[in-house]
């Protein structure tokens, strides 16, 4: 929108927003959450919550605007503060203040996730050469038509020959030297 509205390209800035502050990812003690603070009464909230209060009247970062103005400041205070908790304990004490976060899981985290338990989003399947295999599911869950797991992906090169020479017909000598050679699996 900076660029529709105002023909401006702004630098990137990994995850950080450049127009709302703080929304971005912060340490915590034992990993990462996300604030995504989008006004001064959110900002508010979270400087008591921080037991910060004296920021919310601070010029520098009372209003949406001067946190832009002070970002090299205010991030720095951010990053010290938010290093002091865990993120589960971060988590908590700000959804009690209505300031808007979450948790920045680990792949572990998000399969632990009960949510993702209880949509049953790992499954496994037989595979012919490789026994059980875990599988991602699909995230579709369409009531008239439910995804069907018919086959465990295949490994590689299990069925170059079947597509190469079935398929398309290809005569299975023009396949088995490049096979030879490593060019095909």
């Amino acid at each position: 929108m900076d660029y529709l509205y105002g023909g401006q390209s702004l630098r990137r800035m990994g995850n950080a927003h450049p127009n709302t502050l703080p929304n971005q990812a912060f340490p915590t003690a034992d990993g990462y959450m996300i604030l995504a603070i989008g006004n001064d009464g959110q900002f508010a909230r979270f400087c008591h919550a921080a037991d910060r209060p004296e920021w919310d009247q601070d010029e520098r970062f009372a209003t949406n605007a001067a946190r832009l103005a002070h970002r090299d400041v205010l991030i720095p205070l951010l990053r010290e503060i938010t290093a002091q908790r865990g993120t589960h304990e971060w988590i908590a004490l700000l959804e009690q203040h209505a300031v808007p976060c979450g948790p920045i899981n680990t792949v572990a985290d998000v399969f632990a996730d009960e949510q993702v338990r209880a949509r049953g989003m790992q499954i496994a399947m037989e595979h012919s050469l490789a026994g059980s295999v875990p599988l991602v599911a699909s995230p579709m869950r369409l009531s008239d038509t439910p995804v069907q797991y018919s086959e465990a992906p295949p490994q590689l090169g299990q069925h170059t020959r079947a597509v190469l020479c079935e398929r398309l017909g290809h005569a299975q000598e023009a396949v088995e030297g490049p096979r030879r050679k490593g060019v095909l699996a």
